[in-house]
């Protein structure tokens, strides 16, 4: 029998975090030929997950443009779909989550009548839920990191092909975490590590701008001068609204070590390293708990209430006080801290990738017995 030819699609830098170990394992089975198709969407963050990966794409479509607007990517993504659907002739198409790609993925798989199956994660803005829905109701498998997202496609009326597989996130930490690693930031390379508490910090998101990012920056401020046995490691976001932020409210800071955005690798290894994580991101909620590190997120709410009952997120709001208080208490108290990171993470086990490609393989008849779930 020819090899099954399964062809993940994916175009923008998260993406290609949570489909490139997936890639690898679908390539590791004999039965199996493991194609790729990268959209570039986001064609330089793309490129330096490739990398760090060692991916190299069967196909390329390079659609990325100055000043790209949804219609210019959607079409693009479609006409570049039907020459690599064409030419590789997939037996199933895999894409992720929610961005424009993943929609013109899908929907051009269904234009050829070839399976789809949706690496699934539920997030709900514009575009990205109208994306998500309209996958939803092409797709034929449905992975879902958690049990959360299953009853929300249950919920949608949709019953079958419905697998439990935890997050490809976690599995991608077990390619990119090394112990004898060095970053490229050489800062990174002389931090205190196991000396100091090193806290890993992360605020961009637009619903903080104003009033709640001057009270975080002056909460971290407030933690650094008051906590010597601690260090902050801040990887400010490129948004002049941020930047402005850290130089008014953070800079100049005692034991504040403000550096420029990190590579997946880099942000990676240095949570490994860190003590704790401070973040309104929605996927270092994922990430790091998986290597054992407390989180709290500074936002009102969270879109992943399934950390936040694990134990291993806790919300610690926008207000200076409530950010200090909580800050200090993982800093202070070791039972606290030890509690959290022991916490069994809600998203995955690191072995995603294999119950995806089980699922593939049950559904192809290339296995016996259905897959054992997450």
């Amino acid at each position: 029998m020819d090899k099954l030819r399964i062809m993940s699609v994916f175009g923008t830098r998260p993406e290609a975090i949570k489909m490139c170990p997936l890639v690898k394992e679908l390539a590791s089975r004999p039965e199996i030929e493991s194609l790729c198709c990268v959209t570039a969407q986001h064609r330089q963050m793309l490129d330096s997950v490739l990398e760090v990966f060692d991916i190299k794409p069967d196909w390329d479509l390079d659609i990325m443009t100055p000043r790209q607007t949804l219609s210019t990517i959607t079409s693009k993504c479609l006409t570049g779909m039907d020459e690599a659907i064409d030419s590789l002739k997939p037996d199933m198409i895999l894409v992720h989550g929610d961005t424009s790609t993943t929609f013109a993925g899908a929907l051009s798989a269904f234009y050829h009548q070839v399976k789809v199956g949706h690496v699934y994660d539920k997030y709900s803005p514009f575009p990205e839920e109208m994306n998500r829905k309209l996958v939803s109701s092409i797709a034929d498998l449905y992975f879902c990191p958690t049990v959360n997202n299953k009853n929300n496609l249950l919920k949608e009326n949709i019953t079958d092909g419905l697998f439990v597989t935890g997050n490809t996130v976690i599995d991608a930490l077990k390619t990119t975490v090394r112990e004898n690693y060095r970053f490229s930031t050489e800062e990174l390379n002389r931090l205190p590590y196991g000396e100091k508490k090193i806290i890993l910090v992360t605020c961009h998101r637009r619903e903080n701008y104003g009033e709640p990012m001057k009270n975080i920056m002056l909460a971290l401020r407030q933690i650094a001068e008051q906590n010597r046995e601690v260090e902050l490691v801040y990887p400010v976001h490129l948004s002049p609204v941020v930047r402005e932020a850290v130089d008014k409210y953070l800079r100049g800071a005692p034991r504040v070590h403000l550096i420029d955005p990190l590579p997946a690798d880099e942000m990676h290894n240095l949570m490994a390293r860190c003590y704790m994580v401070m973040t309104d991101s929605g996927g270092l909620q994922e990430e790091a708990p998986a290597l054992g590190k407390p989180v709290l997120v500074m936002r009102r709410e969270t879109e992943r209430p399934e950390a936040v009952e694990a134990g291993t997120v806790k919300l610690c709001g926008v207000v200076q006080d409530d950010i200090v208080t909580m800050a200090e208490r993982l800093i202070r108290d070791s039972a606290a801290y030890t509690q959290m990171a022991h916490a069994v993470n809600p998203y995955g086990d690191g072995h995603a990738c294999r119950r995806i490609a089980d699922a593939i393989e049950w559904r192809f008849g290339l296995r016996a017995d259905r897959p054992e779930e997450f």
